[in-house]
């Protein structure tokens, strides 16, 4: 049985579910029937801690969640703010007024009165971190929200922040390849007693083989703009895979169910939200759970996949202005 962790007030599978691929980032949708199949699934098999954002689909994945309110009572709801449309596109939006009326756009898309956790997307560089989370904490006092999260930020703006109003998580990209929470948000969540959300745990699919030489990636698929996906830095990256695969198979498990139980090892408080379309891999995902490393096999895979052997940075430069995360020299 899979001991359960701690985010704020909730206690839920350290396995979680990342709803994003359904509506979002990785191709084409997938039609609601089937969301809404893979959703009842992964409530029928232990999943409780789904993770949703008004930026997914521009709004459709949460209102697909809503095709499973029927059995709110099962899961931990959390969704994000801070973007805005603007001009056919999005900006990053963390004004007061953008929060609040993002938030009832997604209560009414979710068709629901309340949210769990609701995470600040990404932090607005105009607006300081204490006005958006004065606005979020209006919204606990309102009963719209549970409690606070936020994303992609440092270590000090998660500390001026929690000066505010007490903060539940810190949501941030962490796993075998990209390690950047390590150099001090971990540290800082460790502090002041807040839940660690770690996204893309198995690094948007790469460490889950879904990459292979001269894969072609569908129209709309955000990794043709990340670097460690493309040229030159794909090649490289994917000499990495054989030996990680061959260490998979030594220890019997995948290698998505690897890098799930490396990241559970590592940190004996965090909660990882890996994201699928694809009802196989939500089962082998949430079986990682069961699995224990052994020291050695944690830092074998570890030494194979890590900061130093990874090739290209996790963002371009343009997304990487959108965050600050704290990043290695």
């Amino acid at each position: 049985m899979v001991s359960k962790r701690k985010v704020g007030p909730f206690s839920v599978n350290p396995i979680g579910l990342g709803c994003m691929s359904l509506s979002h980032a990785y191709g084409p949708p997938v039609d609601a029937a089937e969301g809404l199949r893979l959703l009842n699934r992964a409530l029928d098999i232990g999943y409780d801690f789904l993770d949703t954002a008004a930026l997914y689909g521009s709004g459709r994945n949460e209102s697909l969640l809503a095709g499973i309110k029927g059995r709110r009572s099962e899961y931990v709801l959390a969704s994000k703010c801070g973007f805005a449309a603007a001009g056919g596109g999005r900006v990053i939006d963390g004004s007061p007024a953008a929060i609040a009326e993002v938030l009832d756009l997604s209560l009414q898309r979710l068709e629901t009165d309340h949210i769990d956790l609701y995470y600040l997307h990404r932090p607005d560089p105009r607006v300081p971190i204490e006005e958006s989370v004065g606005a979020l904490a209006r919204a606990v006092e309102a009963g719209k929200i549970g409690t606070i999260g936020l994303s992609e930020i440092s270590a000090d703006q998660l500390r001026r922040a929690h000066a505010v109003h007490p903060i539940t998580a810190l949501q941030t990209e962490y796993s075998l390849w990209t390690r950047n929470p390590e150099i001090a948000v971990l540290d800082a969540c460790r502090e002041l007693g807040i839940a660690f959300v770690a996204f893309s745990p198995v690094a948007r699919g790469f460490l889950a083989g879904a990459i292979g030489p001269g894969h072609q990636y569908a129209e709309g698929d955000i990794r043709t703009g990340m670097p460690r996906f493309i040229e030159p830095d794909v090649t490289a990256n994917l000499a990495l895979l054989d030996g990680y695969h061959a260490l998979a198979a030594e220890i019997g498990c995948t290698p998505a169910q690897l890098a799930l139980a490396w990241l559970l090892h590592r940190d004996p408080d965090l909660v990882t939200i890996p994201g699928t379309a694809n009802i196989a891999h939500l089962e082998e995902n949430i079986a990682a759970g069961e699995i224990r490393l052994t020291a050695e096999q944690a830092a074998a895979a570890d030494a194979l996949i890590n900061r130093r052997t990874v090739s290209g940075s996790r963002y371009n430069a343009a997304a990487q202005s959108s965050v600050t995360t704290e990043e290695f020299v």
